[in-house]
């Protein structure tokens, strides 16, 4: 898929989308009322994302990416997947605990377990357990867009009849064909030997793509994908989670989301010169990259990231456009243990936000709790307390709602705007957390000097980046104010010249032009 991409420019996979878009209108979506559900159709001709996942998946080609959107609308109609809940699944599945979110991998990414010795193979339930699957796949795809999951197939004390081929095909097909990018990985935990024949026989209908996803791993081995920590103790593992329903107990997050409450008020005089150095609250940011440089002869080696994902851009939503848009990056180095989050209000009145974390005794965010006004932009300040470490298992929540005009911007006004504002008007944005490492190396004292210059020099650099994009941003704003006034005026002066010629025109011929 990576090769299929890089032989293409930005331009051409915007083509491509758009060919896709119009040749799935001619050929699929003419009189699809009772094919498609609507809202699947209308996502998809406004969803450039959606669309170049699909793309993406199928190396690009057109013809292909057809049949494959085409399986997957149809898909979601049956299952009703836009208005799927807990309700629409049947309460002894919950129950019995065969699947559940719980936990992450190394990377950062959340597991989705499938225990197989809980299953049994039952074809009369066969459908309801494939909308059961639908369920937690669509449901963490609302929560965590264009984020991955691995998948562990628990196989470890699990019978002949424990073993359904159809719905672990069902389930590898939900991420070949219905979600798209939606899969990083599938851990197929001590598969028994008993199994190999009917292995081969899925395989041969699994693209060369979901293979490559594909990892049987042992007791002995998991390890190099999920810590101890995230693991059971029969795999090894230190976990004493259990499962139980209800609640669901992994509903968007593992750990319970917290209002951050306190902010970063005793930081010392030296940070707070160092927080001025921002970006301006003023300017506006459209589109802003995390870029990381590492210099010539770093003692600490370059900076790498912990997995494998591209630089964030700026999240645009329909209040706020926040930078970075998914991740927040920290590291050991003293300059790396704070990261800002910038906020550009497009709305014509003032909004409301507040930070959330599921971490509060780790991280001080300063503001937590404010309001941005109109057109302008905000810098929100979020810094490791103390000693602790960001984990990738650690997540942020930014909510923003619009105020009336009338509103105030005081504490008092905000604490009461959100204790009435409705959940439909809020907008959400979540943000992970993400390590830099480094290779460690000990320090002389006119080497910790070069390095804490270097650290300097990294921040001064990133700060610069940032205005560079705002100013660009601002920039790009005001052409498009000049070139709508430009369509204006040529409208108006088009309209006068044609008056004035008329006037002539009846002037010397006393007859009206038309």
């Amino acid at each position: 898929m990576t090769d299929a991409r890089s032989a293409l420019s930005e331009q051409d996979i915007l083509k491509k989308i758009e060919e896709t878009r119009k040749r799935f209108r001619i050929e699929y979506a003419q009189d699809s009322s009772d094919k498609y559900d609507s809202r699947d159709v209308d996502r998809l001709w406004k969803d450039d994302v959606l669309v170049d996942g699909y793309l993406e998946w199928r190396h690009f080609e057109v013809e292909e990416t057809l049949k494959m959107i085409d399986e997957s609308l149809q898909w979601r109609k049956e299952f009703k997947l836009n208005d799927i809940n807990e309700s629409s699944v049947q309460k002894s599945l919950f129950e019995s605990g065969m699947h559940y979110l719980h936990g992450y991998d190394k990377e950062g990414n959340k597991l989705f377990w499938f225990r197989v010795k809980l299953h049994v193979k039952d074809v009369k339930m066969l459908t309801e357990k494939k909308r059961y699957v639908a369920f937690w796949l669509e449901s963490y795809a609302r929560r965590e867009p264009g984020i991955p999951l691995t998948v562990i197939f628990d196989m470890s004390e699990a019978g002949l009849s424990c073993i359904d081929m159809d719905l672990i095909k069902y389930i590898i097909n939900c991420f070949q064909v219905y979600y798209p990018r939606l899969l990083s990985k599938m851990l197929m935990y001590e598969m028994p030997w008993i199994m190999n024949a009917a292995w081969k026989m899925v395989k041969n209908v699994l693209s060369q793509d979901a293979i490559d996803k594909l990892k049987f791993v042992s007791k002995s081995d998991i390890q190099n994908y999920v810590d101890r920590e995230n693991l059971p103790s029969y795999m090894g593992g230190t976990d004493p989670f259990k499962f139980s329903y209800p609640p669901l107990p992994d509903d968007v997050f593992q750990n319970p989301i917290s209002e951050t409450g306190q902010e970063d008020d005793t930081e010392s005089k030296d940070d707070d010169l160092e927080a001025k150095d921002t970006l301006e609250p003023s300017s506006p940011i459209l589109r802003t990259r995390n870029v990381y440089l590492a210099q010539d002869g770093d003692n600490d080696g370059s900076i790498r990231w912990k997995g494998s994902r591209r630089p964030t851009v700026t999240f645009k939503g329909t209040l706020l456009y926040i930078s970075p848009d998914d991740e927040l990056c920290f590291g050991h180095r003293e300059g790396e243990k704070r990261c800002p989050i910038m906020l550009n209000n497009v709305t014509k009145n003032q909004v409301a936000f507040k930070v959330r974390t599921t971490a509060p005794e780790k991280y001080r965010v300063k503001p937590s709790n404010s309001s941005c006004g109109a057109g302008k932009s905000m810098e929100i300040t979020v810094s490791l307390h103390g000693g602790s470490l960001c984990s990738p298992q650690d997540r942020f929540l930014i909510m923003a709602a619009e105020m009336e005009p009338c509103s105030g911007g005081g504490s008092t006004d905000l604490a009461q705007f959100w204790k009435g504002v409705p959940k439909a008007k809020i907008m959400e944005h979540r943000l992970r957390c993400r390590m830099l490492e480094g290779i460690k190396s000990v320090l002389s004292p006119v080497t910790d000097r070069s390095h804490k210059m270097e650290t300097n020099s990294y921040q001064d650099m990133h700060t610069t980046l940032l205005q560079l994009m705002a100013s660009s941003s601002r920039l790009e704003q005001k052409m498009d104010h000049c070139l709508w006034w430009q369509k204006l005026l040529t409208v108006l002066v088009t309209t006068l010249t044609a008056l004035g010629f008329s006037a002539l025109y009846i002037q010397y011929t006393g007859e009206w032009p038309f």
